[in-house]
């Protein structure tokens, strides 16, 4: 759709970079899949993608050998080279996760390589696994992680937490069935504090359900939104939907970050629940045919090669141009109401839910 090309992109979840020089096996490395014996993740969607969008903003022509690429990378260094991809990804504000592990760019560095608004969401589990290293006792960790989020809070636009699943007795769907939605007792707490305290190793994060659902009721308690990532496993989104229904008028938007199996379900709780969104880095198609326009962020979740932002954005507004043109020319919407859906999309929503500045690109 003609506009679309030109959207505003605000990334309602995404992670640092990595900031130093990278050779062809490291840099491959980095990339998402796992390549057969005796073939390259070059050749693969992501790879292929990364050719086409990523050398022209290093100056290079499209689809140039990784080789090369790689070559023109390193003359420009690290910093150069992650400067002008994301400034070429047409992200104008991002939301970033400061839990992934490694050294990743932190916000204010990002911000200073993008020129972008940076907001940071602080991820729970990681959180608690440093309040943990420093506490002697169950009641030191217990009030000092409850003063970590709250004090976390205070700089923060967010916070994220696994599998929403997690925070159930560990038995998919139970919260579909209405069971531990409200926060645990103290001394659930205290006896699910104690086994992980006594079991864990040094620098191990949280896995106790109990102790899952008492940190995420932390951080509804701060209002600040909350976004819960779902991967390959656990109950999926479904089974958290009693914890969202009591989480209802508490003030805390949600956001579900869904993998590909998980998007219907997804959807259809953004659908349902008046707080709750969903946030997508692919195709937004399908979440599109099932949930109010308002409830959908671009949200793409990479991190540490600079070239997986840009990819993942020019995916997204190529799969989103297509779905809306689809819808006009179908006679399904209006223009104007296809420019109004990308807008929404791509940067509206998310400026809705995140605290960002008005009048901020």
């Amino acid at each position: 759709m003609a506009g679309t090309a030109q959207a505003h992109l605000v990334d309602a979840h995404c992670h640092g970079v990595y900031p130093g020089e990278l050779g062809l096996g490291s840099f491959e490395a980095r990339l998402p899949g796992t390549a057969a014996p005796g073939t390259t993740l070059f050749d693969s969607p992501t790879g292929f993608a990364l050719r086409r969008w990523c050398p022209p903003l290093l100056g290079l022509e499209p689809h140039c050998p990784p080789a090369r690429y790689l070559a023109r990378r390193r003359e420009l260094g690290a910093y150069e080279s992650a400067r002008l991809l994301l400034r070429g990804t047409g992200v104008t504000a991002y939301v970033l996760d400061t839990g992934e592990p490694g050294e990743l760019t932190s916000p204010k560095d990002l911000a200073a390589t993008t020129g972008a608004p940076v907001l940071e969401t602080v991820r729970l589990e990681p959180l608690a696994q440093q309040v943990a290293d420093t506490s002697g006792t169950v009641g030191s960790f217990l009030a000092n992680l409850a003063e970590a989020v709250h004090g976390a809070a205070l700089g923060a636009a967010g916070f994220s937490c696994g599998d929403g699943s997690a925070g159930t007795d560990g038995r998919a769907g139970a919260e579909e069935g209405g069971e531990d939605t409200r926060p645990p007792g103290p001394l659930e707490v205290r006896q699910a504090a104690a086994a992980w305290l006594s079991a864990r190793a040094v620098g191990a994060r949280p896995a106790d359900p109990v102790l899952l659902r008492h940190i995420r009721w932390h951080a509804v308690a701060t209002g600040l939104p909350l976004l819960l990532r779902y991967g390959a496993g656990g109950g999926g989104p479904r089974a958290a939907l009693s914890f969202l229904r009591a989480t209802t008028g508490l003030g805390t938007e949600v956001v579900l970050l869904p993998d590909a199996p998980h998007e219907a379900a997804a959807a259809d709780l953004a659908t349902e629940l008046p707080h709750v969104y969903v946030g997508v880095g692919r195709n937004p198609s399908g979440v599109l045919g099932r949930t109010p326009f308002g409830k959908v962020l671009y949200a793409s979740g990479a991190g540490g090669l600079p070239e997986l932002a840009v990819t993942a954005a020019r995916g997204f507004l190529s799969e989103l141009g297509q779905a809306v043109a689809e819808r006009v020319r179908a006679g399904e919407w209006s223009a104007a109401d296809g420019r109004r859906v990308t807008s929404l999309v791509t940067a509206d929503n998310a400026r809705r839910v995140f605290p960002f500045e008005q009048g901020a690109p």
